[in-house]
């Protein structure tokens, strides 16, 4: 099979290589996938150039990236239902703890990690489901329902945030989105029933005038460390902080007093570490919204297998409207 690997950290045009690699049968519990598309996301960038803290060289002495995809099962190993075979699936952590991620013509790997795709739904919606979907479906409801309360998005525009801002809208929530002037429309179109720019200065006060002067009872976090101090300014009484990252400021300062007198969850997300029960939770969820229509998922650019480089450098660009896919077959 095909496949883009690295072996080293660096910039993608420097480390990215496509080669020829095994393509291993599946073992017992395990499927093959024909990829049809392979999702770019920020932690694959990342992984590749070697930012995360403490990491030094790769875990492997070849790595495919990327762990989201989507595609259909062309074999299946012991224990797994033949009947499987044919079928269309997206795949989540693909390349988590493993060498052989999504960015190849094909992947082995547990039939449980390749989820049946509902009918009607494309390949290019199934490799957006793996990290941004299962990320933004977790943050909305990790802690229950949300119909009848209200919902803040800080980043509503981004590929988590704006996923996120529908999930709300469709669970019931009133829905309020930080986001630049630039996407203010497109955020209120998916959903949000206030968009607010998140450089406002009085961030805080604007939230609880846009909920008619109530706190808010979840907030969905881009950037922790930054956010915070608005953040528990805004958050309702036994309210939940759902945090899904803080690159602009990895070692945030908080003051607890306020969080704890309004006994405020903060639940910070890894989406690949999700146990069984609440991951299953989540894809029901997303199918769900899905079926409903509730849910787009929208895509910027398609790039070959070839250029898989040029796509890691798109998602490290930033300021997109959509997912950054990539051809597997192309």
């Amino acid at each position: 099979m095909q496949a883009i690997t690295y072996d080293r950290f660096g910039p993608a045009r420097e480390v990215l290589e496509i080669r020829e690699t095994d393509n291993p049968a599946p073992g017992p519990g395990e499927v093959r996938v024909r990829l049809a598309l392979s999702g770019v996301n920020p932690s694959d960038v990342k992984a590749r150039a070697g930012t995360r803290p403490g990491v030094t060289k790769p875990a492997f002495p070849l790595i495919v990236p990327h762990s989201d995809g989507a595609g259909e099962i062309e074999a299946v190993g012991a224990g797994v239902d033949p009947a499987r075979i044919g079928q269309r699936v997206w795949i989540w952590n693909g390349q988590w703890q493993r060498s052989h991620g999504t960015a190849a013509t094909h992947i082995t790997l547990p039939a449980q990690q390749a989820v049946p795709l509902p009918n009607g739904v494309g390949f290019d919606v199934g490799a957006n489901l793996g990290i941004p979907g299962l990320t933004a479906c977790h943050a909305v409801f990790g802690g229950g329902d949300v119909a009848g309360e209200t919902v803040l998005v800080q980043g509503g525009a981004g590929t988590v945030g704006l996923l996120a801002v529908q999930l709300a809208r469709w669970g019931g929530a009133r829905v309020i989105a930080t986001c630049s002037a630039a996407d203010s429309d497109r955020v209120r179109e998916a959903g949000a029933d206030a968009v607010i720019d998140y450089r406002a200065d009085d961030l805080a006060d604007q939230v609880i005038a846009a909920n008619d002067g109530k706190p808010v009872e979840t907030v969905v976090e881009v950037e922790f460390g930054l956010n915070i101090a608005a953040d528990t300014g805004l958050i309702a009484p036994n309210g939940r902080l759902a945090a899904y990252g803080s690159a602009k400021e990895m070692e945030p300062a908080l003051s607890f007093g306020p969080l704890l007198f309004k006994a405020v969850t903060i639940d910070i997300i890894l989406i690949y570490l999700l146990p069984a029960a609440p991951r299953a939770l989540a894809i029901d969820r997303l199918h769900h919204a899905l079926a409903d229509g509730a849910l787009h998922c929208p895509t910027e650019r398609i790039f070959p297998l070839a250029e898989t480089a040029a796509a890691h450098e798109a998602v490290e660009k930033g300021a997109r409207n959509g997912a950054i896919l990539v051809d597997c077959q192309g």
